[in-house]
C-alpha cells in the first residue's frame, strides 16, 4: 500500500510537494523524503504532529526520544511506521522543520493506493521554492514599532494608577469601559 501525501506551506503561496511513500515506511523515512524534496539540511530537530481537521496539533512523533509530560505516548520517528498512525485519506499532519521559530509544513494524505508496494519514497510533484529552512535575525524586523503599536494598551488615556500592587482590586469590571 502506498500513501500519496501533499505538502504545502503557509509562508509561500506557490510551494507544493507531493510525496509517494510505502505505508510500511517509518516516519523517519518520511522525514528524510521531505527534507530531500525541499533541499534542507538534515541537522535540525524536527517533529511530526498528527492534526485534527482544523490543523490543531495532537500526537507528536519526535526525531529523538524525549522526556515528555504529554498526555500522549512518546513516539520516535524511526520506530513508528506510517501505517501505525495514518489510516484514512484526508488525514492531516504537520511537520515542524524550524523548532525555534515554530515553522511547519502542512501535510494531508490525499490517496491510499492499494495493492502497490514502493521501495523508496518519491517526490512525484514539485512546485515552487520552499521557505528558507531557518530564519536568521535579518528575517525579523528590527524596529519594534513595526511589530507592536506604540499605544500598547489600546487607549491613549491609559492610566497606570488604575492598577495597584495587589492586582486589579481598584477596577470596576461592571463599568462599561471594561
Amino acid at each position: 500500500m502506498v500513501y500519496r501525501f501533499v505538502i504545502f506551506s503557509d509562508e509561500v503561496d506557490n510551494f507544493f510537494r507531493e510525496i509517494k511513500i510505502d505505508a510500511d515506511a517509518t516516519f523517519f523515512d518520511f522525514h528524510n523524503a521531505i527534507l530531500d524534496s525541499v533541499g534542507y539540511e538534515k541537522n535540525q530537530v524536527t517533529s511530526f504532529f498528527l492534526c485534527s481537521d482544523q490543523w490543531e496539533r495532537e500526537q507528536e512523533i519526535t526525531l529523538f526520544e524525549m522526556d515528555s509530560s504529554s498526555e500522549y505516548d512518546n513516539l520516535v520517528m524511526d520506530k513508528v511506521e506510517l501505517r501505525d498512525l495514518i489510516t484514512e485519506e484526508k488525514q492531516r499532519l504537520m511537520y515542524l522543520f524550524d523548532n525555534v521559530s515554530d515553522r511547519a509544513f502542512f501535510i494531508e494524505l490525499r490517496e491510499i493506493i492499494l495493492g502497490v508496494h514502493q521501495e523508496k519514497p518519491v517526490c512525484s510533484l514539485s512546485k515552487g521554492n520552499p521557505p528558507v529552512q531557518l530564519q536568521t535575525p535579518d528575517d525579523f524586523s528590527t524596529n519594534a514599532s513595526d511589530i507592536v503599536d506604540l499605544d500598547f494598551y489600546g487607549e491613549d488615556d491609559f492610566n497606570d494608577d488604575e492598577l495597584d500592587g495587589e492586582g486589579f482590586e481598584n477596577i470596576d469590571f461592571n463599568d462599561s469601559n471594561y
